[in-house]
């Protein structure tokens, strides 16, 4: 997918399961698991709206929202993991950064996709 907001969101998902792995045994199936769902929804909702969207614009906007919602999750999430000691202030920060601007640009888009669906 060519979507650049996609990229980032993939790439910093990639991360959040990486580090995930590493929490204590008892998160598996609680926080991990939750940080692991939430990252990958936010690339999951981009790649299902993105092929949709030639077919149905408000349909793509849905998707793009429920990203956008998931992205925001991830930075309560994030909080969580720093709040109880499974990742480091820095790693959180840097998390916490890439969701606010992995959410903008979903804001921009949702933005030009509404525009666009008003000019038909």
């Amino acid at each position: 997918m060519d979507l650049q907001v996609f990229q980032r969101a993939y790439q910093v998902s990639l991360e959040v399961h990486r580090v995930s792995l590493e929490f204590p045994r008892i998160e598996q199936y609680g926080l991990a698991d939750q940080v692991r769902r939430a990252s990958k929804s936010i690339c999951a909702n981009l790649a299902e709206g993105y092929a949709k969207r030639a077919h149905s614009q408000p349909e793509f906007r849905r998707y793009l929202l429920m990203a956008l919602g998931s992205s925001d999750e991830m930075q309560v999430w994030s909080s969580y993991c720093r709040d109880l000691g499974y990742v480091e202030q820095s790693v959180t920060r840097r998390w916490q950064d890439e969701y606010a601007s992995i959410s903008k640009m979903l804001q921009t888009l949702i933005q030009r996709v509404k525009e666009a669906s008003a000019e038909r």
